[in-house]
């Protein structure tokens, strides 16, 4: 398999196998009119098995989304073909906007215009609660 070398964008590596197509769809990947490459079940030493996503374009990447889908993925920052930086992603410590309160007693469900808010609760777990009515986030 080729993969073309990208000489201004990122790179998402150590993506979880499987989870990469996620990753494109909550990023919003597919509106973006540049060349994108989504890598799955490439073979990792870390990780067993692994996905990438390259896009071959300078965007912001919302690292809260990502913490939350896959923490311990990172994002290389590529300029002029050379990695110029990289960042490490870990589980956000508040997620905005990324997943929505399903409880209709919510004051987000009548209030539309409020953000959507929820904050990590218990690490080990990965357990988030809506910051309104303490509803537990549902598994992702």
């Amino acid at each position: 398999m080729n993969i073309d070398s990208i000489k201004n964008g990122i790179v998402i590596d150590h993506i979880t196998a499987g989870k990469g197509m996620k990753i494109y769809n909550l990023l919003g990947l597919d509106k973006l009119d540049c060349p994108i490459a989504i890598i799955k079940n490439v073979n990792s030493r870390k990780l067993g098995k692994k996905d990438i996503i390259k896009v071959d374009s300078d965007i912001h990447v919302d690292t809260d989304a990502l913490g939350y889908i896959d923490p311990g993925v990172t994002v290389n920052v590529i300029k002029d073909c050379k990695l110029i930086e990289k960042k490490n992603i870990s589980l956000p410590a508040k997620i905005t906007n990324i997943i929505f309160c399903k409880n209709p007693r919510c004051i987000t469900s009548t209030e539309q215009e409020l953000p959507h808010t929820f904050r990590l609760t218990d690490t080990e777990s990965k357990v988030y609660r809506c910051i309104y009515c303490e509803t537990k986030a549902e598994t992702k």
